[in-house]
């Protein structure tokens, strides 16, 4: 049985947000021909105003059919009877006397079905000719778009000071003619009120584009509301990076803990296209950690050292935690709160939200998507600090030209300044030179004995 399954099972709220991931075709389906919502391509956790404006945000690879939705469709159908908690314990139980060989089934589709996906998203990019130099985050986006951009009513761009990733973006109007573009303000700008001038006229032409194509109005209060709902799910993400990942007991094994962290990253994206619903999954998600820590359910860590693997969220080897677990460490993920999208957006009566918006986007990219090599250190030493890290990951991806060209630099920094250990391994393809990978981790995790 794989290590995820006997945690898995007893996280009604895990199984909840991986069935809303991985069937998000037939959720999107309904909502497009049914309900004539308007579908709009996210991606780097901006689904903000595509809510606001009563539509459906969405990563377009949740599009895709993933092998394992016959499964969840019949675990759905328990559900409907049962409810969520109740099929979850009988799904434990039926764990422990090996009835239902079924339950691995699942778990190891949650596990490898994404990644698959990612892969042949990957793939079809390259056989599209796409140009070959590309980060494996550029590449499966294109290969989303190309599968089901027919599908897609507009795309939402934020334009990143990454040349790669806006030429992509541009790339998209053969695929997709409804682009919407937030432009960041120049960098050379020191005017601070001038950025901000700025960033709230980008913000409002998008919002203007967005209602040109949706037919919906965007209020201060469609805005006030799902900054509300987006700044709770932050609350209850940050808590479990600094309260529970910093404890030395979690509610599981830490490979189950990195998994969902990884599930996490990549469903925090569009909020599985539902923001209410991916709110009470994040809340039940705590309470259950909670709970399981408070009644000694899960496992001692004290002795297991903190690794962040950073970033992620451009492709990375999943396998990695795992291997990390095997050699007596635990990985963290926390690409979102690096580069400052965890960071809540104020509301109240008096508050203007397109302002306040406005400077939620400058802050992330001062942070991390703008590419500013000195802030991007300031906030991976921030949270070494605040999360007890031990010893850092870097992920260097093949065809980076904007991040990936400081790991090195960035890694004696963090060995002189905080005496951290740090390791940069590459990375091109998912499931490619996992070998050498694990000789690399080997030796970097034999300087915790």
């Amino acid at each position: 049985m794989s290590i995820y399954a006997d945690d898995v099972v007893s996280f009604t709220s895990v199984l909840k947000i991986a069935y809303n991931f991985l069937t998000g075709r037939e959720y999107l389906k309904r909502k497009k021909v049914r309900e004539r919502k308007n579908l709009i391509s996210v991606a780097l956790g901006f689904p903000d105003l595509v809510f606001a404006a009563d539509s459906i945000p969405v990563l377009p690879i949740r599009m895709e059919s993933f092998k394992v939705n016959k499964t969840l469709l019949a675990l759905n159908s328990a559900t409907s009877v049962l409810g969520w908690d109740l099929t979850s314990k009988l799904l434990d139980i039926a764990r422990r006397f090996d009835v239902l060989k079924i339950v691995d089934h699942i778990l190891e589709d949650v596990i490898s079905s994404t990644n698959r996906k990612y892969n042949e998203m990957y793939d079809l990019a390259e056989e599209n000719d796409v140009p070959p130099d590309l980060c494996f985050g550029i590449k499966a986006l294109y290969g989303m778009h190309i599968s089901k951009g027919k599908d897609i009513d507009a795309n939402l761009n934020f334009a990143v000071r990454c040349s790669e990733w806006n030429k992509f973006s541009e790339s998209l109007k053969t695929i997709v003619p409804n682009q919407v573009w937030i432009d960041l303000p120049p960098k050379d700008i020191a005017n601070n009120k001038k950025s901000l001038e700025i960033m709230v006229d980008n913000i409002k032409n998008a919002i203007t584009e967005i209602e040109n194509i949706t037919g919906n109005v965007v209020t201060d209060n469609s805005l006030k509301k799902q900054f509300r709902i987006g700044n709770q799910v932050k609350r209850f993400y940050k808590a479990i990076l600094y309260e529970i990942s910093a404890s030395n007991f979690y509610p599981c094994n830490p490979a189950t803990f990195a998994e969902i962290l990884a599930l996490l990253t990549i469903t925090f994206q569009d909020y599985n296209s539902n923001a209410q619903r991916y709110l009470e999954n994040m809340s039940q998600l705590v309470k259950e950690m909670r709970e399981r820590i408070r009644t000694g359910i899960g496992m001692d860590v004290s002795d297991m050292p903190r690794i962040l693997l950073t970033p992620i969220y451009g492709g990375w080897e999943p396998y990695i935690h795992e291997i990390i677990y095997e050699l007596g460490g635990r990985v963290l993920y926390a690409d979102w709160d690096i580069l400052g999208f965890l960071e809540e957006i104020p509301v109240s009566n008096n508050s203007n939200p397109i302002e306040d918006y406005a400077r939620f986007l400058l802050g992330a990219s001062r942070k991390g998507i703008g590419c500013d090599n000195e802030n991007l250190t300031k906030s991976y030493f921030k949270a070494a600090k605040k999360m007890n890290i031990d010893g850092f990951i870097f992920n260097q991806v093949f065809g980076c030209h904007s991040l990936s060209n400081i790991y090195s630099t960035l890694q004696e920094r963090i060995r002189n300044e905080l005496d951290i250990p740090a390791i940069v391994i590459n990375f091109k393809k998912i499931g490619e030179d996992v070998e050498q990978i694990r000789t690399q981790l080997s030796s970097f995790m034999e300087m915790f004995k």
